[in-house]
């Protein structure tokens, strides 16, 4: 059976942390990291981001433009009325009105019928191409729909992980305050010299330096939440993340290559383009051949309002007329080269579309293999590197270690820390984009978005 990685190691059951099956995606997959806050953030997202709002107005725009099409195929009907009153010269013509009066009122009640009948089907492709374009842009709104959901639990994420990043440093700066306070007491004591007390010094105020760069990305990411979920970053967002506040999916599902291309919004968007622009071909070809029109017109024409539609007032008229193009420069033939080549032109789109679906997919699976390795080899080296600045605090209070060791076991301590937290959210940001890359389950939401704004 065919899968997405390639190679003797590629097994998707290999995931460390993860058991990967054959499953369905649910349509709030979000609710699987299992954070409370997160589900109410992309709630909010859903409701008030004005990216998705505008997506869902271009749906109903291309919904209007499909009717509009579609009413071409019915005859066109117009009533009317004309009142007026008029003078003739009496001397040199004659009246129209049946007394002879040279001064009188003309009263005509009319219906027109207009109607081209869509004899080459040029009509029907265009009502086709606007169908196309109705389900491109669903597949676009869902596609906007999955991104902002996406977005919203990547940018919790990589809040947590900032927090984790400087709850990590704070701890680093708290452990080399004790080490420094132990250094100054032996220095007073005249047990170490003071380029050794000056040395933690500085690794003291290197450590400080790096909570401002992250507590200014924290603020910017707070503001990138505000502004996904429709608010102004002066708005307080009350929810907080950390690492701790998500799960890791246990099971994360993966669907065969087939389903992908069904399930993606994005390439379905590009099927719905190429649609739409083959439509067009039909749409140029009918447009070469003889265009047919038929027009009708009945009504009552009077001198008086009161005599309208009585005997002897009524007139109709019945015309029709066909039209051939005999020379336009080449106009209509390059047109119908043009939608040939857009119809071309969105076919090589859509392949491209589909080949990145499925790199997209494998990246982020061989991604998932990577993260669990990662964070193991994180924890073990977080818990070696914890266990080592201990041995290194004791040695130092009794004076056996220098300060060089001091230093190493510090940086290495910050290391290991901030390669934990980052490991950590680098396994929950990559289960996010594996459900995006999978299409993010929008079939299993009610009812399902063609069967409600197709136009029939």
């Amino acid at each position: 059976m065919q899968t997405y990685l390639q190679g003797p190691d590629a097994r998707t059951d290999h995931i460390p942390g993860t058991r990967v099956y054959r499953g369905d995606i649910p349509a709030r997959w979000w609710e699987l990291f299992r954070s409370r806050h997160l589900n109410q953030l992309v709630e909010d997202g859903i409701k008030h981001n004005p990216d998705l709002q505008a997506a869902m107005a271009a749906v109903r725009v291309a919904q209007a433009n499909a009717l509009i099409e579609r009413a071409a195929l019915f005859p066109s009907v117009s009533a009317g009325f004309d009142a007026n009153r008029q003078r003739v010269p009496s001397q040199t013509l004659s009246s129209d009105a049946a007394t002879g009066a040279n001064i009188f009122s003309v009263q005509t009640a009319q219906v027109s019928v207009a109607f081209v009948p869509d004899i080459f089907g040029g009509t029907r492709r265009q009502i086709e191409s606007a169908q196309a374009v109705i389900e491109m842009q669903v597949f676009e709104a869902e596609g906007v729909y999955l991104t902002l959901a996406s977005n919203i639990a990547l940018a919790a994420i990589h809040e947590a992980s900032l927090r984790g990043q400087i709850a990590a440093t704070r701890r680093l700066i708290e452990i080399q305050n004790q080490m420094l306070a132990i250094l100054r007491s032996q220095h007073e004591r005249g047990q170490i010299a003071l380029p050794d007390v000056v040395a933690q010094e500085t690794a003291v105020a290197q450590a400080r330096l790096l909570l401002a760069p992250l507590e200014r990305e924290l603020a910017q990411q707070r503001n990138l939440l505000a502004s996904l979920t429709g608010r102004f970053p002066s708005e307080t967002i009350a929810a907080t993340f950390r690492i701790g506040s998500f799960r890791v999916p246990r099971r994360v599902p993966l669907t065969l290559p087939a389903d992908l291309v069904r399930q993606r919004p994005d390439v379905r968007a590009a099927e719905a383009q190429l649609r739409a622009a083959n439509a067009q071909i039909g749409v140029a070809l009918a447009n070469r051949l003889p265009q047919i029109a038929l027009n009708a017109n009945a009504g009552s024409s009077a001198l008086a309002l009161s005599q309208l539609f009585t005997p002897g007032t009524a007139f109709w008229m019945v015309a029709g007329g066909a039209t051939q193009a005999v020379f336009d420069a080449g106009a209509r033939e390059q047109k119908q080269r043009a939608a040939e080549a857009a119809t071309e032109k969105a076919a090589a789109q859509y392949r491209r579309v589909v080949t990145t679906a499925f790199q997209n997919v494998a990246d982020v699976l061989r991604a998932l293999q990577a993260d669990g390795r990662a964070l193991r080899a994180a924890i073990t080296a977080e818990t070696s590197a914890s266990r080592n600045i201990e041995l290194v605090r004791k040695q130092v209070e009794q004076g056996q270690v220098s300060i060089a060791v001091l230093l190493s076991a510090q940086q290495a301590y910050l290391q290991t820390s901030l390669a934990r937290v980052q490991a950590e959210a680098a396994q929950l940001g990559d289960t996010v984009a594996l459900f995006q890359a999978l299409g993010g389950g929008w079939w299993n939401r009610l009812p399902p978005p063609e069967e409600v704004v197709v136009v029939q």
